[in-house]
């Protein structure tokens, strides 16, 4: 700790010497006429010799040889060599770059041209200081290895590792390309409220919050659903959101309490029109972002280009456990299902117990593409009753890398029918019932097929990532004085 203050010491000394030469360092006066790995390119073709170029970016390394100093220079794109004789930039100029630190932003002007060693190099010919960094770069500074500083502070993770940032950028690619595949399909993007009064369109704990000029209690979102569905009753036949939903429930490899959903909704389809939809949309985002539809494992690769696995989660549950599991009765699953040594205290109905066998021995294996349909009605109170299986509705959970990614629907148009699954689920618990949907429903809301979609599961699993944490940003961590 003493060394950190130390070092802070020494750069807050050099940006005094700075001020005392009348430099501003936090200048903002430089329009980069390239990026570093523009730069590099233009630089190693042998007929751009001495162009000029203007780049910018963070200091990553620094040396003096002499009457020489080299430094590399790191954007967003990659980095550049910078050259600085002292009888070309003069004495003042180079003994300025001495007050320079590793992690501070400069602006170089100079020429394009290889060097001896055949690296592509910028001859500098002058220099404006951008930004003078107050603390050191992590130690590790090609290579930020602590997770709980790399999650904490991910800015330093962004700084020190290239992968992770790359990754990041293909994570905002891959959304980008869903983007683009709704809107060629005549999907109108839409927002809605993430402040509700009553949340709805899922089972989950929701956030609580205080509106003092409404004098009452809102609720963050824990799903676009219902918002999204009173669109299909407004007219606007295809709608889809990209947006933060928040469950204020448990932290895991695969949770986190504020998350990425993609929902869409399109008129007169049905869950086989959202099976064909997330299909195509996740093959063209994986190839046109990864350039492959073949995504590397440890163990098998994922392969999104052949047909994808359709079905029933009752030949599911019964592959895993046994043929009779749906002809016992509900004690004899139960104990069967302890016996297989799944924790069932939150299993108070019969489909619970078998929720708990499809959710902890069966989802793990679905490693490749699966579409798992049929589920019981009891699961899924917003989705049609299958007419040709009873007791089923006509829904699927899509499955992938081991965990589900996506449920689609046929979507329960039938208000009356609606209300009562709903005053089924939330029990006694009426408040929990959102009215307005429901009146929504009686004004006529067009058959329709509905699905969303987790972005960030969908992110781990086509960046190879075993940890949510590792595909969000700024994930949600303990309080470090906890």
């Amino acid at each position: 700790m003493e060394q950190d203050h130390s070092l802070i010491a020494q750069r807050r000394q050099k940006l005094a010497a700075l001020r005392e030469e009348g430099i501003d360092p936090f200048a903002n006066r430089f329009a980069p006429s390239a990026t570093c790995t523009e730069a590099r390119e233009l630089a190693g073709r042998n007929d751009n010799t001495g162009r000029p170029v203007r780049v910018a970016g963070r200091i990553v390394s620094h040396r003096t040889m002499g009457k020489s100093q080299f430094l590399h220079l790191k954007d967003r794109d990659g980095s550049i060599q910078i050259y600085a004789r002292k009888e070309e930039v003069g004495e003042n100029v180079f003994l300025r770059l001495r007050h320079l630190d590793l992690g501070d932003f400069i602006g170089v002007e100079g020429g394009c041209f290889v060097t001896r060693t055949g690296e592509p190099s910028i001859r500098m010919e002058s220099c404006t200081v951008l930004s003078k960094a107050l603390r050191p770069p992590p130690e590790k500074w090609h290579g930020l290895e602590n997770t709980e500083i790399r999650y904490r502070q991910r800015y330093l993770d962004l700084m020190a590792n290239d992968e992770v940032r790359r990754m990041f950028l293909k994570r905002s690619r891959i959304i980008r390309e869903i983007r683009d595949f709704l809107h060629a399909r005549d999907f109108v993007e839409v927002e809605t409220p993430m402040l509700q009064l009553t949340p709805g369109g899922a089972a989950a704990q929701p956030f609580v919050t205080r509106h003092n000029a409404l004098n009452c209690d809102f609720h963050l979102r824990i799903a676009l659903e219902l918002h999204l569905k009173r669109l299909l009753v407004g007219g606007m036949d295809r709608v889809f959101e990209l947006g933060r939903n928040f469950r204020n429930e448990g932290i895991s490899r695969r949770h986190n309490p504020e998350f990425t959903m993609l929902e869409a909704y399109q008129a007169y389809g049905d869950y086989r029109t959202m099976m064909e939809l997330i299909q195509s949309m996740i093959r063209q985002a994986a190839e046109r972002t990864l350039d492959t539809l073949r995504i590397p494992r440890p163990a098998e690769p994922i392969i999104l280009d052949r047909d994808w696995r359709e079905t029933t989660y009752h030949e599911l549950v019964c592959e895993k456990v046994g043929d009779d599991w749906f002809d016992l009765e509900p004690p004899e699953r139960h104990r069967k299902a302890e016996s297989l040594g799944l924790n069932l205290e939150e299993a108070r109905e019969d489909f619970e117990v078998t929720g708990a066998v499809f959710e902890k021995l069966v989802e793990p294996t679905l490693i490749q593409p699966t579409f798992v349909t049929h589920l019981p009605r009891e699961l899924v109170p917003l989705a049609r009753l299958a007419p040709d299986r009873p007791g089923t509705v006509e829904v699927f959970e899509f499955c992938m890398n081991g965990q589900e990614l996506a449920p689609a629907y046929s979507e329960q148009n039938d208000p009356v029918e609606q209300r009562q699954r709903l005053e089924d689920q939330a029990g006694g618990e009426v408040q929990r019932i959102d009215e307005d949907f429901l009146v929504a429903l009686e004004h006529g809301m067009p058959p329709a097929g509905g699905m969303g979609l987790g972005i960030d599961r969908l992110c781990m699993t086509l960046l190879g990532q075993e940890n949510i944490r590792d595909v969000i940003l700024f994930p949600q961590m303990k309080p470090e004085s906890s």
